[in-house]
Formats: structure tokens, C-alpha cells, sequence
């Protein structure tokens, strides 16, 4: 069921530093397997932790899954059966989520007596809106895949056996484009929802300059006065 335990956690850091960093990758997909996303966290490890331990602990598992959230490409979380809890926590550090007919969201934390501690709560609120994320979080119920996508939780729902073809379709779109501009684009938004609407202008407005001391800037204008829009062939500098 992909329990997202402290080794789990920690070869995710691992994969999402090592995706920001290969210039040869250009958009990841997260993907669990056919059967399912990841149930969640490994309670029973979880279950016998003291309160020092899980204070010691919480941050790094914040921060693994942060380091998914800010992979500088674009990201799909490609949904087969269960995203609960952890789950659901890490399909929403993607950029876009597709998942299959069957597929189940949640935040079930709320009936271990707990609240979500990697993001859930933040992205989830982002994301839905507070009164949604509330009504999940508070009640800790399923929310199927119609559902998800009617609330703005998933962005496509397919077949379940077409669920990792989707994806791939999707972040296929992207693998060719200007790879700074998606980064710009990325990095504004994100940035930009946590803070005021002119300090979100600014971080436009520099990423925006930034982008013209890049090669596909040159590429794509000079293809849109030539051949019209669309046509540009990037190369990813």
C-alpha cells in the first residue's frame, strides 16, 4: 500500500532532489503502481513514537515532502486507488493531479486523533478553498474520484488502467517547452499565493525580466515573427 514510513520519506527527498537537478529531466511524474497511490503514513511506526520523537521527527517529514512541492518542473501525481492521508499529502505537492475511476482521496487523520502533519492542511486549503479542506479534514471522510474532480482536488479522471498513460500524456506536454519559463511560471505562482498581491507582482515582474537573458526567449519570439505562434522548437536554456 506504499506506507509512506521514515525510509520511504526519505528515498522521496532523495528522488526529488535528483529530479530538480538532471538537466535530462524535464517533468516527473509521482506514481504509486496500478493498484494504488499510497495509503498513508506507517501508523504502526508512528504509533509508538513519544511526542520529542515526533517533534524531532515532524520537520523532516514536512520537508521531504516540500522538497516534491518545489522540484522546479512540472509535476503529475498519477492517482490509482488510495491517496489517504500521506497520500493525498503528497499528491498535492504535485502541479496536477490525474486519477482513475476508482480512485479514493482523503484526509483521514482526524480519526486517529490526529490532524494532517505533512501539508495537508496548507496545500489542501490552497488548493479547495478552508470550508472544503475543512469539511475533509474535520470528518476525515473519502472523497471519490467525481467528487474530487467537481471540488477542484483532481484535475482528470480516466480508466484506472489509463491512469500512469494520462499522465504521461500530460507532463509530455511540457517536456519540450522553454524549461526557465515553466520554472518562472512555477516559482510566481507558488510564491506568489503566499504573500500580498503587490509582493506577487514583483516576483512576476522579476521572473519575467529574468527570462530574457534566456536562448529560448530569442527562440520563441523570433519563431512567432517568422512562423506564428506555437511553432517555436525549444531547447531548454
Amino acid at each position: 500500500m506504499n506506507a509512506l514510513n521514515t525510509q520511504v520519506q526519505e528515498e522521496l527527498r532523495a528522488a526529488a532532489h535528483e529530479a530538480a537537478e538532471r538537466k535530462d529531466v524535464r517533468a516527473v511524474i509521482v506514481y504509486g503502481g496500478e493498484k494504488v497511490f499510497a495509503a498513508g503514513a506507517d501508523i504502526k511506526e508512528m504509533a509508538t513514537m513519544t511526542y520529542t520523537e515526533m517533534v524531532d521527527r515532524s520537520g523532516d517529514l514536512q520537508s521531504a515532502f516540500t522538497a516534491v512541492a518545489k522540484i522546479p518542473k512540472p509535476v503529475v501525481a498519477a492517482i490509482t486507488g488510495y491517496a489517504l492521508g500521506g497520500g493525498c499529502e503528497l499528491a498535492l505537492c504535485a502541479d496536477f493531479r490525474v486519477a482513475g475511476e476508482k480512485a479514493k482521496l482523503g484526509q483521514p487523520e482526524i480519526l486517529l486523533g490526529i490532524i494532517p502533519g505533512a501539508g495537508g492542511t496548507q496545500r489542501l486549503s490552497r488548493l479547495v478553498g478552508p470550508a472544503r479542506a475543512k469539511d475533509l479534514i474535520f470528518t476525515g471522510r473519502f472523497v471519490d474520484a467525481a467528487e474530487a474532480l467537481r471540488i477542484g482536488l483532481v484535475d482528470q479522471v480516466v480508466p484506472d488502467e489509463k491512469v500512469y498513460e494520462a499522465a504521461r500524456e500530460l507532463a509530455g506536454r511540457f517536456v519540450n517547452g522553454p524549461a526557465y519559463a515553466l520554472r518562472a511560471a512555477k516559482e510566481a505562482i507558488d510564491r506568489g499565493l503566499e504573500v500580498d498581491l503587490d509582493t506577487g507582482l514583483e516576483i512576476e515582474r522579476q521572473q519575467f525580466a529574468a527570462l530574457f537573458a534566456t536562448e529560448d526567449r530569442t527562440i520563441g519570439m523570433q519563431s512567432f515573427i517568422e512562423q506564428g505562434p506555437g511553432k517555436a522548437k525549444f531547447v531548454g536554456r
